[in-house]
């Protein structure tokens, strides 16, 4: 049965589309930065990255924790980060006993200490259970991420970082978020890899 859709324009399309929100964020670089400064500031510490959002940044949350407790690219030691979308009993429990809107912040109030960060993400920038874990982080002291789509919503003005991906557009936003998670995960495996080499070096 033939397409009604010519394949080749489709998908140049998209893949201009995802060129041109990709080229646009090198307008959040500093804001990049200073998120992977503070992640990187965490981790050496001792703390512990957290990581939360619904559906699709529910998948990103996963990969992105699984990315610095494994390995990104460089062998070194496992990093402390977890997703608060996996255990399901836990998401189960708390949307019953509670209400779906506090399945991470009821997480964070268990797990997250002062000099954690905690990274929200939701490309609309308003999903309420991400808005209260963000809450409820910044009232224990851990440094709260936001990543969102082009308008920002109410994650933007409460989080201590914000990466707005400049799309309006869901999937091109996601798109945009795991590049900068992935961004992300490689200078701090870089971070942790340099500190340890100068710890072995100061120890011989």
């Amino acid at each position: 049965m033939p397409s009604p859709l010519n394949m080749p324009d489709f998908f140049a399309e998209a893949a201009a589309e995802h060129a041109a929100v990709i080229d646009a964020l090198s307008s959040q670089h500093e804001v990049l930065e200073a998120i992977a400064e503070a992640m990187t500031r965490a981790l050496l510490a001792g703390k512990k990255v957290l990581w939360c959002g619904n559906g699709g940044s529910a998948a990103d949350s996963q990969h992105l924790a699984a990315e610095l407790v494994g390995r990104f690219r460089r062998e070194r030691r496992g990093m402390p980060s977890i997703a608060l979308t996996t255990d399901t009993s836990i998401l189960t429990a708390v949307a019953n006993d509670y209400g779906y809107d506090h399945v991470f912040r009821r997480q964070v109030e268990a797990l997250c200490v002062a000099g954690d960060v905690v990274v929200g993400i939701s490309t609309s920038g308003n999903s309420r259970n991400v808005l209260a874990a963000l809450e409820e982080a910044r009232s224990l002291g851990a440094f709260t991420v936001a990543f969102t789509g082009a308008e920002g919503g109410a994650m933007a003005g409460l989080a201590d970082a914000a990466l707005c991906v400049p799309s309006k557009n869901t999937a091109r936003v996601q798109e945009g978020h795991i590049l900068c998670g992935h961004v992300l995960c490689d200078w701090i495996e870089l971070a942790i890899c340099r500190s340890q080499t100068a710890e072995s070096g100061a120890a011989r």
